[in-house]
């Protein structure tokens, strides 16, 4: 279950864009202020189901726009070969602050 809140949440944070202001709303008050159902109703001036089906179709939608278009695939992709280029360039002796900075910033 914790699993899937983690993914859920890099998706939101790479896709949220794509997402309505409702949808956003709703997401940003659940993942990032971490309020329950019946806290984000109460704020929201609706009932606690269309909280639940709002989270629910808004995580499928995320969860669809990863599978149409990779972007957080890509980005761990990026990272890991910037991983081993980091690697193979520390061996050498080669990996100056500048560049070893600039690898973090685009792992980042």
């Amino acid at each position: 279950m914790l699993e899937k809140a983690v993914e859920t949440g890099m998706l939101y944070d790479y896709y949220s864009g794509l997402l309505t202001d409702k949808q956003r709303q709703i997401m940003e008050l659940r993942l990032v202020e971490d309020l329950s159902l019946a806290e984000i109703a109460e704020q929201l001036s609706i009932s606690r189901q269309a909280v639940h089906d709002a989270i629910q179709r808004t995580t499928q939608q995320l969860f669809d726009y990863e599978d149409k278009l990779g972007l957080v695939k890509i980005g761990h992709l990026r990272n890991a070969k910037l991983q081993v280029l980091e690697s193979r360039l520390r061996e050498k002796g080669c990996l100056s602050e500048d560049v070893g900075k600039l690898i973090t910033e685009l792992m980042d």
